[in-house]
């Protein structure tokens, strides 16, 4: 064989050498503007974009890796690249380190829909829910740092690659909570920071694991929520009450770092002391005040006045007040101390009996009327009650406000006092000598008297006489002729002259007569006779009975309406 076929075969050998595809090593022999120029040890040399080194420092002579996209093209030049170079090995690794189950470190390139593209020596997809254990509300805030990741998908052929971050942590998180729960034990004091809060309570990150701070050992005193206290991040000083190491459960107290301001409360505030604090809350029912760190009291609103009338306290009381209030009780068990305010000053009801003895006339204003009575004024919050039925001695009254209204002023005499209930009976009627005591003298049978129409019935008509006192006149009294209805022969208003043949002073009734005007004693014998045969009936009732079923105004009543 001749020298030039030698140097021939010897030269394709080394050509053969080439694939396109692979990766190899080449040298820099050329630096210009916009590529570079790359020997490869082929018979003609790669150019590359100058854009491919702006990342690094290199001069000619520098060794380099490429990839050999393709052994010439249609100039005769062999096509290199070295990202795509370093694009393959990193890939390469990439799927090693997933194979391995290995962590890979990358940078934060940008945000993207859905989450974050992150550079580990190829691009890489990082899920907005794999970025912390708590997706974060601002995934710009990760752009420019270098993680630790665990690669958690690879996908060969669409070139994809999934990371996860959240798992790094939980790992990291799963072992510093093992050796957190061999070590700690209860009465450790610790600190952690808030990571969550719920309506029972707040869960405390603690070197990898959450302990559980509950809304009751939170404060010594009263809290509603849990974010009265706390805000999530914040860093807490707490001690282990509880450690659960099979379930991995902690539980925290954070009023245990203080002292128990309950155990000695009974020598602070004995019953009785005057006690100085700030209204906390406001309910219905009553108010909360702090008479020391961690210790409130409540003052019910029955305790907030001897006579006042309060619905809420929040009439009479405003949030951050500050107020004196008297110790009531303490029950140490229930970490509850009862306070009163009305007890500052002295109850009026105790001297009551004092200012208003039985029997006492009073001068009042009507402050309110009821169905069953009048209020009246004596003197500030403390009423007297005037009874419908203590208005009149002879008069009967079905609403005060057919005699009374607001504002009017009355004498009335006191007839009993309820302590207990804060009640005052009081008399209108008592103030004035009841006329029916000395009937006798005013109204005898067979006299001739005079008087007015004040009501009609389907039984008779009444009739007022003198001194306020109401006689009946009975439907067979009114003529010798047969009389079908009252309201046939008198009206309301009417003056009539009768003549009495009936006085009850037991029943407290009169009983008169028209068809009697004329007659003579004996006739009027024989008729007082004859009435007092009439039983309580739907044709003759008492008259107190009548008063109860007739209307007023003049409307014909029948028992039969009732």
């Amino acid at each position: 064989m001749s020298i030039n076929a030698e140097l021939s075969d010897l030269i394709d050998s080394k050509f053969r050498e080439f694939k396109e595809g692979t990766i190899v090593n080449g040298t820099i022999i050329d630096i210009r503007p916009q590529v570079v120029l790359v020997d490869i040890g082929y018979k003609s040399e790669g150019a590359i974009p100058s854009s491919e080194f702006e990342d690094d420092e290199i001069e000619v002579g520098d060794g380099v890796e490429v990839l050999l996209m393709k052994l010439e093209d249609d100039n005769g030049m062999v096509v290199l690249s070295k990202e795509k170079a370093a694009h393959k090995q990193n890939w390469e690794k990439i799927v090693k380190v997933y194979e391995d189950g290995g962590l890979v470190k990358g940078k934060v390139k940008s945000v993207v829909k859905g989450g974050l593209m992150v550079n580990v020596g190829v691009e890489a997809f990082l899920p907005g829910s794999q970025v912390d254990i708590i997706p974060p509300k601002d995934l710009g805030e990760y752009v420019g740092k270098i993680f630790e990741f665990k690669i958690v998908k690879v996908n060969d052929e669409r070139k994809n690659i999934v990371l996860s971050r959240r798992e790094v942590i939980e790992a990291e998180r799963a072992e510093m909570r093992q050796q957190f729960l061999q070590t700690v034990k209860v009465g450790d004091k610790v600190e952690g920071v808030v990571k969550n809060i719920t309506d029972f309570g707040a869960f405390v990150d603690l070197q990898g694991m959450d302990g559980l701070l509950h809304i009751t050992d939170m404060s010594w005193g009263r809290i509603s929520h849990p974010s009265e206290m706390l805000h999530i991040g914040q860093a807490l000083d707490v001690q282990i009450l509880d450690v659960d190491r099979d379930k991995e459960r902690v539980s925290l107290g954070l009023k245990q770092m203080t002292e128990n301001p309950w155990e000695d409360i009974e020598a602070k505030f004995p019953m009785g002391q005057r006690v100085k604090g700030k209204v906390t809350k406001l309910l219905p029912y009553g108010a909360f005040v702090e008479i020391e760190k961690g210790v409130e009291g409540l003052v019910h609103v029955s305790e907030l006045s001897w006579v006042k009338r309060i619905t809420r306290p929040s009439d009479v009381l405003e949030l951050d007040q500050e107020i004196e209030a008297v110790v009531l009780g303490i029950s140490i068990e229930e970490q509850k101390i009862s306070l009163g305010v009305r007890q500052l000053e002295e109850n009026p009801w105790d001297e009551i009996e004092a200012r208003y003895p039985i029997g006492q006339r009073i001068t009042g204003t009507v402050r309110n009327l009821t169905t069953y009575g009048a209020f009246v004024g004596l003197e500030e919050g403390i009423d007297g009650m005037i009874h419908v039925s203590d208005l009149s001695w002879t008069r009967k009254i079905n609403h005060p406000s057919e005699v009374l209204k607001k504002g009017d002023e009355v004498e009335a005499v006191v007839l009993s006092i309820d302590k207990e209930n804060q009640r005052v009976s009081l008399g209108v009627k008592q103030a004035e000598n009841d006329p029916w005591s000395d009937i006798d003298d005013k109204f005898k049978v067979g006299d001739l008297v005079k008087g007015q129409v004040a009501k009609i019935a389907s039984f008779g008509a009444f009739v007022n006489l003198q001194d306020d006192i109401d006689g009946l006149i009975h439907i067979s009294q009114l003529s010798e002729d047969h009389v079908e209805r009252v309201k046939d022969v008198l009206k309301v208003g009417d003056d009539v002259e009768a003549r009495v043949i009936k006085v009850d002073k037991v029943e407290r009734r009169i009983g008169l007569s028209i068809k009697a005007v004329e007659y003579s004693e004996e006739q009027l014998r024989k008729e007082s006779q004859s009435f007092e045969t009439l039983k309580p009936s739907s044709e003759m009732v008492g008259l107190e009975q009548a008063f109860n079923l007739a209307s007023g105004g003049g409307e014909e009543w029948s028992p039969s309406e009732d």
